[in-house]
């Protein structure tokens, strides 16, 4: 086997499912809250869901999971999906949308590359939203290599550019 063999360099994550307790509450949290559309459902235990009209960026099911209980926290499993906005103003948008409905926050982040707002969906799944900074603004070390950080995020600053 090659040792020196590197993933394509245009190669992109396409979509996370989740295994959750309950469907219509996930929908509302994904699709109500947070504005994804419902692409398709799979039977009545499972839902495809997207920004855009993509066939899918989320897959939600509660084939193995239905009315289960929440993961412990320090167990293996998915840490945080992370959703990539376009633009800051996008994320304060989201922001403000999870504020005015009092959604609790576990934390808000600045990266240096990006900012990050974090929450948990009603199953406990990580949920990361951010945006990118221009590839050109990112911090670097001496070497050229990115410098990445986690510092607060200012919330009253990035609603400003709502």
């Amino acid at each position: 086997m090659k040792t020196n063999y590197t993933v394509p360099s245009n190669t992109r994550i396409g979509h996370v499912h989740l295994k959750v307790a309950d469907l219509q509450r996930s929908l509302d949290f994904y699709c109500g809250l947070l504005g994804f559309e419902v692409t398709m459902y799979y039977g009545e235990d499972a839902a495809f869901i997207s920004a855009g009209g993509y066939h899918h960026h989320i897959g939600l099911n509660t084939w193995l999971s239905k009315n289960a209980s929440h993961p412990p926290r320090n167990a293996t499993g998915l840490f945080h999906t992370a959703i990539l906005y376009p633009t800051r103003k996008d994320l304060a948008t989201i922001l403000m949308r999870l504020l005015d409905a009092n959604y609790p926050l576990t934390g808000a982040s600045d990266h240096g590359v990006s900012e990050a707002i974090y929450l948990d969906d009603p199953d406990k799944n990580g949920v990361e939203l951010y945006w990118d900074r221009p590839i050109e603004e990112w911090p670097r070390n001496e070497d050229g290599s990115i410098q990445m950080y986690t510092r607060p995020l200012d919330l009253n600053k990035l609603l400003e550019a709502n």
